[in-house]
């Protein structure tokens, strides 16, 4: 009887010991849901500085050789972020040939989808003159086996940037989402 007194009240401790268990992670989780809520707000602070987006001065550009703010090749799990810095000589002398090119200027950068804001909130302001406004496209020749992935990032991007307060523009649509 003894044993039986004994297994029994193990069935009734090991139910509450696992739902101390939960209780305990909850503040955990709530813990880190809070860190990136503070975390987003820093990084729209950042991007405070950038005015909002000049809709007659991009809704004219229809390609990606012309465009001059950031830029996002979205790819199965990951995107590529496109920067076009500034002319550091603010003169027109020279400007786009062999000793300023526009592609020395440009630069890109892989980035896992939770470093996407971070980079952002990095571009200097003045890589952003049509304002707060990103073109956005899915990356060429995949297989389509990899289309539903994109299509997640795409998604997760389109996101993540509207949560920053950035205009996302599809160049190949002509629309905004």
């Amino acid at each position: 009887m003894n044993t039986r007194a004994l297994c029994l009240s193990l069935l009734l401790v090991l139910p509450l010991a696992g739902c101390h268990g939960h209780s305990t992670s909850a503040p955990a989780s709530a813990q880190a849901v809070a860190d990136q809520h503070a975390v987003l707000e820093a990084e729209r602070e950042q991007l405070d500085s950038i005015p909002p987006p000049s809709k007659n001065r991009y809704m004219a550009v229809h390609t990606y050789e012309s465009w001059e703010n950031p830029y996002v090749t979205v790819q199965a799990g990951m995107v590529t972020l496109h920067v076009l810095l500034a002319d550091a000589n603010t003169s027109d002398y020279g400007a786009g040939g062999i000793l300023r090119p526009v592609g020395a200027r440009r630069q890109e950068l892989n980035l896992s989808m939770e470093k996407l804001g971070e980079a952002i909130s990095a571009v200097p302001q003045t890589s952003w003159p049509y304002g707060r406004v990103i073109a956005i496209e899915e990356a060429h020749k995949v297989p389509a086996s990899a289309q539903p992935q994109i299509r997640r990032t795409m998604e997760t991007a389109v996101g993540t940037l509207n949560d920053l307060g950035i205009v996302v523009y599809d160049l190949n649509d002509g629309k905004l989402q």
